[in-house]
């Protein structure tokens, strides 16, 4: 097992700065706003020859009962226990605040094992500070700076001495083998190569679950993963940066990333809102499938039409999660009014999957991830060129390409270029000629005639003969 350290402290002190600095990606979102970060994020990190798996928790502060606070502070209680140790971060310039003595004191009296770190003490500013933070009973503090990298030497020495007091060696351990997710898909292939060429059950199938704010994706994360992972509530906007999870599910390794609610474009005005829309968009490119979670008791907005034209432009397969279908009376309505919008508004892509969820009660959980494969499935299919252009001849002679300018339109050769979305590309005599709407009646009955529902797909007219006919 990896070694695993979480970073705690009150807010504002600088956690998610060396959270980013640690792994060498800017993941989590930084702001100066108190209290950012709510859910604790996880990924691999490295200081000098250390490899670890780093924990980035939520700002410590007091709450009772159901409060966010104390949601928060739950979360960071788990990253805690699962640490091996924790780097407790203050304020070098700020100085001991009576929260960095109460949470000391109780994570001293809870004897977990932590490094303090004065955080901000490059330069003068945070000498006063640094001597301060002795009065912990912390031991000494390393004196660092996660914004410009000063001190991380010291913090190494410190790695080494905690390691050896807790009896952990990880430097003994084999690195794991970097795998690259780009895969490259071009040329032809047989019929015996078809549908399943594409997938690799070696790489993490990665899932973005997107939507508005407040439609229960955090709730559906933690019933998929029957923990308490994210902080939920009724409080809209509870989730601001894209929190990755990593779990099996049937032999599969999959990676989900629970995202902040997407509001319209007029309505983003805030800073930092405009970060978790900028994070939630790109684990929305990354994504190989996209969940849009759409609330059953709301009507379906134009805004989740956005969202799922959004993820169809990137060419992602998309499946809707219908939640809170269980409170609602007329769900043969809704059901039928959603397929007519999605019929009218996104005709590229007829057939999304629509899985009529609850996610708080679990019911209908358990029909989305078959869902999910479903999705994958077709946008890594590959369909031989052999059956291609026999569906080609059948379907340019029962409705010709129209004649433009007393010219007709000779549809020729056909192959798919690429999956992920299925691409295919037509040769004829005159691509520039063929109307939209020919062009998307051939994408029509491609989905049709190969059962392609709910995957984009591309369809591409170039100019010029079989380019196979003499081989």
């Amino acid at each position: 097992m990896a070694l695993t350290i979480a970073i705690i402290g009150r807010p504002n002190v600088g956690k998610s700065t060396f959270f980013n600095r640690l792994v060498g990606k800017r993941l989590a979102i930084v702001d100066d706003t108190p209290g950012v970060t709510r859910d604790r994020r996880e990924a691999m990190g490295s200081l000098g020859d250390y490899k670890f798996k780093i924990i980035d928790t939520a700002g410590l502060e007091e709450g009772k009962g159901k409060s966010l606070s104390a949601r928060m502070w739950q979360q960071t209680e788990k990253a805690i226990e699962e640490a091996d140790f924790s780097l407790f971060m203050i304020d070098a310039r700020a100085g001991i605040t009576p929260l960095d003595k109460h949470f000391a004191e109780l994570l001293r009296r809870g004897n977990h094992p932590m490094i303090l770190v004065a955080n901000k003490a490059e330069g003068r500013a945070g000498e006063e500070g640094l001597y301060d933070a002795y009065s912990l009973g912390l031991g000494a503090p390393v004196a660092i700076s996660a914004e410009h990298g000063e001190g991380l030497a010291e913090l190494i020495e410190a790695f080494d001495e905690m390691c050896r007091e807790l009896g952990i060696d990880p430097l003994s351990e084999e690195e794991e083998e970097v795998v690259s997710f780009s895969v490259a898909i071009e040329g032809e292939v047989s019929e015996e190569e078809e549908a399943e060429s594409e997938i690799d059950p070696g790489l993490p199938l990665q899932i973005a679950i997107v939507g508005r704010p407040n439609v229960g994706k955090s709730t559906l994360v933690n019933q998929i993963l029957g923990e308490e992972r994210q902080i939920t509530g009724p409080e809209a906007g509870l989730t601001r940066d894209t929190i990755g999870v990593t779990f099996d599910y049937e032999g599969r390794e999959i990676r989900m990333f629970d995202t902040a609610g997407l509001r319209r474009k007029a309505k983003v005005q805030e800073k930092l809102e405009k970060l978790s829309v900028a994070d939630t968009i790109r684990a929305l490119n990354f994504a190989e499938v996209v969940i849009l979670m759409v609330d059953a008791t709301m009507p379906f907005e134009r805004q989740d039409l956005s969202i799922a034209s959004l993820a169809v432009q990137e060419g992602r397969s998309v499946v809707i999660a219908l939640n809170k279908y269980d409170l609602i009376e007329n769900r043969q309505e809704v059901l039928k009014d959603i397929a007519e919008k999605l019929e009218h508004t996104l005709p590229q892509v007829k057939g999304i999957p629509v899985v009529p969820i609850s996610a708080l009660t679990g019911r209908g959980v358990n029909k989305l991830m078959p869902a999910v494969f479903e999705a994958y499935r077709q946008w890594n299919r590959r369909i031989s060129t052999s059956k291609l252009n026999r569906w080609l001849a059948e379907t340019t002679d029962y409705h010709p390409a129209p004649s433009v300018s007393g010219r007709r339109v000779k549809m020729r050769y056909i192959t798919q270029i690429k999956t992920r979305p299925p691409t295919f590309a037509i040769f004829c005599n005159r691509p520039a000629a063929v109307p939209d709407s020919y062009q998307r009646y051939l994408m029509n009955e491609l989905r049709w005639d190969f059962e392609l529902p709910g995957v984009p797909i591309r369809l591409l007219l170039r100019r010029g003969d079989n380019p196979y006919h003499k081989k």
